[in-house]
């Protein structure tokens, strides 16, 4: 008991230090999201569509017994389209009871930035998908923006009806 005590001290100082996150790549720039959220990392595989979803919904996948919805990440975001090459990778998260798939153009790893090097979005940024981005991190010379899970995989008001 004691052991596992002081793992857990350790694990919770490193949380306090930095974060921890799964870098990905869409439309030529690298996004983070907390490592945490991410179930797995899946290769894009045969989507089935379902009729009156949202534009960046699309469709589900069937992941070991479990229908998992599919998101376009670069068209939530409004980023223009790309291809899908054979490094698109479907990132499987989790937020609070909902699992989702998202597609992105590729995969990074996993990047550990200290939270004296993440800002907050700059004021400069507005519009409704600001919400989407928590700060920029710096990882050496590169910048990394950081996703707003919880904003990101909000259903548009517009779409839901």
């Amino acid at each position: 008991m004691r052991g596992t005590e002081v793992m857990a001290e350790m694990v919770s100082d490193l949380d306090e230090r930095e974060e921890q996150l799964v870098a990905f790549r869409l439309a030529g720039e690298t996004y983070g999201v907390n490592i945490f959220h991410i179930n797995e990392i899946i290769r894009l595989r045969e989507i089935t569509q379902i009729p009156r979803t949202p534009p960046d919904t699309e469709g589900v996948i069937n992941l070991r017994g479990k229908i998992v919805p599919i998101i376009d990440l670069r068209k939530r975001l409004g980023l223009p389209p790309g291809e899908h090459t054979s490094g698109t990778r479907v990132i499987i998260v989790t937020l609070d009871e909902y699992t989702v798939g998202l597609i992105v153009d590729g995969v990074n790893g996993v990047l550990r930035i200290p939270h004296a090097s993440i800002e907050p979005p700059s004021e400069l940024i507005s519009g409704v998908d600001a919400d989407y981005v928590s700060g920029v991190g710096k990882s050496g010379d590169d910048l990394v923006i950081l996703l707003n899970l919880q904003k990101v995989l909000r259903v548009p008001v517009a779409a839901a009806a």
